[in-house]
């Protein structure tokens, strides 16, 4: 018709790396659960590629991404490796067993990384990426290269670098601000510099890959968007090395709400990113920020007394996205505790969950346990006692009961029986309060030579009856574990957690003496 655009927006490809680069971030690390549940839950969130891990960095690593490519279907699988053969070799190796599997090899591009880090010169750097597109090719015909600093290199090198390496064969080619240093001005006028100076661009994606160092991940990422690159990079809750990197939630809520600036589109569920923000916080122990865009605890909140007139009589007067968009909804009264085994089960897989049989059976009986102790069973409790019945390692220690006291007038006390490696042993111990006393009475059980680092507390759906989730980090012979527990009573909430931590540190020490061998 005529007067009418029925041209289609254009679909931008949305490249999750919160299991590589995210975990990169301190504190941070995932074991192979962990990661497998996350990825399962970036499937939901039907992001198109999930880069899962860097397979030559370690055994574990490795395993880790192969898992996943065996387990998880819907978006690409990608794994990292170095412009390096054998890197490529793992790489390959890792992806096999996915649906869609991606290699995605890199090498640096900037004169400071070329002379100081690589000590290569730039004809070495050139000759070494397309030798590794080559050899990626052989493997998949979906390869991405990256140059690495790209927004610190040379502006006709990186210009030949790319042509050359889609000639070689890459579909897609990812021009990463490495250490967070442009602005977006800047970078969308490399972005747009690089399709109208590389003849066989059309070939291959644009990709872009920012970093956060100076709070602008997200506005270059749009930057390049708009200046024609089809694949952004990012990570949910914007984790990642140092400052983090550009925040998925944020990337594609924009580009979703100011359509009519981009006219572009995403395959992603939007409707997932709470739970996605949620499940990565509960593995990490990264309480997000209220504040912080979408996923933040007041991201919604109006307080202002003509905002809420506002609100009352058009929500559009401040509201640019409703909370429903992105999966925030009112507290949902679910079940109750008359709820039979097979409506708790359906439930759950009405949210998503996929459990085992032993999975399940846990955790029907802690929802049973918690309908008799709440008035009120909501659909966030139930993402609660899900993740701390799925996210386990094979457990040594486990806490069978405690009971603590303290008071105005009393020195607190608990009293601890933990099975350590099924052998059940009970201790007590005093402390300056019920957790403290709690969690030297577990150390003692357990022998663990462990530092507590960080203890948090958040309730769920609020009231006095309400779950507490705690989370805390411990540091053990150098690395850190994050655990988490949920319960109504906040003393055995903090118990679960901090014996989940000292099983995931346990777990990798003995991860860790079985790679070494005898």
């Amino acid at each position: 018709m005529q007067g009418v655009n029925t041209a289609m927006p254009r679909q931008i490809i949305i490249f999750d790396t919160t299991l590589r680069d995210g975990e990169q971030c301190p504190g941070a690390s995932m074991n192979r659960e962990e990661k497998l549940a996350m990825a399962r839950q970036l499937a939901r969130l039907k992001v198109d590629v999930i880069e899962a891990g860097f397979p030559a960095a370690s055994p574990d690593d490795f395993s880790g991404v192969q898992d996943i490519a065996r387990q998880v279907r819907g978006p690409a699988i990608a794994a990292l490796c170095r412009a390096i053969p054998t890197d490529i070799d793992r790489a390959a190796e890792a992806i096999a067993p996915a649906e869609r599997g991606r290699i995605h090899t890199f090498i640096a591009t900037s004169p400071i990384h070329m002379q100081h880090k690589l000590r290569m010169t730039p004809e070495q750097v050139l000759e070494a990426a397309v030798a590794a597109v080559k050899q990626a090719r052989k493997y998949t015909s979906d390869v991405e290269f990256s140059a690495e600093d790209a927004v610190r290199s040379d502006m006709d090198f990186l210009c030949r670098v790319v042509e050359a390496v889609i000639h070689a064969g890459a579909t897609t080619v990812n021009i990463p601000d490495t250490v967070g240093y442009a602005v977006p001005e800047e970078f969308g006028r490399r972005i747009a510099q690089l399709r109208s100076r590389v003849p066989n661009v059309d070939r291959a994606v644009i990709s872009v890959h920012c970093h956060n160092d100076l709070g602008l991940a997200v506005a270059n990422s749009l930057a390049a968007v708009a200046a024609g690159a089809g694949q952004v990079e990012c990570t949910v809750n914007g984790i990642g090395e140092r400052a983090g990197n550009a925040s998925l939630e944020e990337v594609v809520m924009a580009l979703k709400t100011r359509h009519d600036l981009f006219d572009t589109t995403t395959g992603v569920d939007s409707t997932e990113i709470i739970r996605a923000s949620r499940l990565l916080t509960s593995i990490t122990g990264m309480v997000v920020q209220p504040n912080k865009a979408i996923v933040g605890a007041n991201a919604f909140s109006h307080e202002s007394g003509i905002h809420q007139d506002g609100l009352l009589k058009n929500k559009a007067t401040y509201e640019i996205m409703t909370p429903e968009s992105v999966g925030l909804t009112e507290h949902t009264l679910v079940l109750g505790k008359h709820s039979g085994r097979h409506a708790f089960k359906s439930k759950l897989e009405e949210l998503g969950y996929a459990l085992t049989e032993e999975e399940l059976g846990r955790a029907f009986l802690r929802f049973k346990k918690l309908a008799d102790q709440k008035k009120e069973v909501f659909e966030e409790d139930l993402d609660a006692i899900v993740a701390d019945e799925t996210q386990r390692t094979a457990d040594t220690f486990v806490l069978e009961k405690m009971q603590a006291s303290s008071g105005t007038d009393q020195i607190p006390q608990a009293q601890v029986t933990l099975l350590v490696r099924g052998e059940k042993h009970t201790g007590q111990a005093e402390g300056d309060g019920p957790v403290d006393a709690t969690y030297r009475a577990i150390a003692a059980l357990s022998g663990t030579r462990s530092e507590l680092t960080a203890y948090i507390v958040q309730a769920i759906s609020g009231g006095t009856d309400a779950q507490g989730i705690v989370t805390v980090k411990i540091s053990d012979n150098g690395r850190t574990f994050t655990g988490q527990g949920a319960d109504p009573d906040i003393v055995v909430a903090s118990a679960r957690a901090y014996v989940n931590a000292l099983n995931k540190a346990d777990h990798w020490q003995r991860q860790r003496s079985r790679m070494k061998g005898p």
